[in-house]
């Protein structure tokens, strides 16, 4: 049988992944660092521009992402924030170009810590007033309901199913589920082409919950035998690369990122899903959901001169190319 060729990395991500994975592992306590970096179908990657909120009635969920109209005032959730001096936050480690930490500064950067830093500017006056905890991706919800975070911004997904476990803000970008796999791959997408072959998704996250309703015969279970399944994203990517699985499903915004950091994987096909990343907080904090609205609306303002589309030429740009803005903010 002939060997399965080893990918290469940006920087040998497979090195910087175990070392993520057995860091991310100790989460919601020992990773706990101050700021300061020691420690639908053929849906359009991006938003729909900015533009007025929409408001929207969340009967039978049709629009999970209708969030709590915005407030600049405080609440008990907010002064206890202010007593304690620090918000704490939710984040990826490893997620190049959203939360990942930079080896050479030992920081934590990308596009969602910048959110994070303008969140804890707005309520407590000072960027670097956080306590990041890196926590897996199937760790999120149970972070938020055992107030082990304030919030977690952390690519999560706004749907149906999670507004009943966790509150939501407005969305702050748009997304959607895609295939990545080697260049040289027989695999073209979402299709027939995974019928047989072994796909890698993160426990609790939206493309175990596609591939589940529709699999097109891929094998992405977990057996006795071998484990498909992972606590962090990029986990796949991992083992992608050492030919323990054939493809990952992933959100493009993630997977855009992969790419950029080993070239030998691409996204195949076109995304199959439209999803909304939103910050998440705990179900009856309303005065922490309208504050961070209120962020958003601020972070969305003056257009292409916004704090937004400033994060998005600095992280995103480069791989996720002709966004125009973030989605529109839907209210109840």
């Amino acid at each position: 049988m002939a060997k399965k060729p080893r990918l290469r990395g940006w920087g040998g991500v497979t090195g910087m992944a175990a070392a993520c994975v057995l860091t991310a592992a100790v989460t919601l306590g020992p990773i706990a660092y101050s700021s300061g970096g020691e420690d639908g179908d053929g849906a359009r990657i991006g938003g729909q521009g900015v533009g007025q909120g929409v408001t929207v009635q969340a009967a039978d969920c049709t629009d999970p992402e209708a969030s709590l109209t915005p407030s600049s005032g405080d609440g008990p959730t907010i002064d206890k924030i202010k007593q304690a001096g620090k918000l704490v936050v939710g984040v990826d480690q490893n997620s190049y170009r959203w939360g990942y930490r930079n080896p050479a500064t030992r920081s934590l950067e990308g596009f969602d810590i910048d959110l994070v830093r303008a969140i804890a500017q707005n309520i407590l006056g000072d960027p670097d007033a956080v306590i990041y905890r890196a926590i897996p991706t199937n760790q999120r919800i149970e972070a938020i309901q055992k107030d082990k975070v304030d919030i977690v911004v952390r690519t999560m997904t706004i749907n149906c199913a999670r507004i009943k476990q966790v509150a939501f803000s407005t969305a702050y970008f748009q997304a959607g589920q895609q295939v990545l796999a080697p260049k040289g791959s027989p695999i073209t997408g979402y299709n027939d082409t995974l019928k047989g072959k072994k796909v890698c998704t993160a426990t609790g996250s939206t493309a175990y919950d596609a591939l589940k309703q529709k699999s097109f015969g891929a094998v992405f279970e977990d057996t006795a035998s071998a484990k498909r399944t992972v606590p962090n994203q990029l986990d796949c990517l991992v083992r992608l690369q050492i030919g323990e699985v054939d493809a990952v499903v992933t959100d493009n915004a993630l997977a855009a990122g992969q790419a950029a950091q080993d070239p030998a994987v691409e996204l195949k096909g076109d995304p199959f899903t439209t999803e909304y990343y939103g910050v998440a907080t705990k179900i009856g904090k309303d005065d922490l959901v309208r504050r961070i609205n209120q962020v958003l609306v601020d972070y969305r303002a003056d257009g292409k001169k916004s704090k937004w589309m400033q994060a998005y030429r600095t992280w995103l740009a480069s791989d996720l190319k002709g966004i125009s803005g973030p989605p529109v903010p839907k209210y109840r």
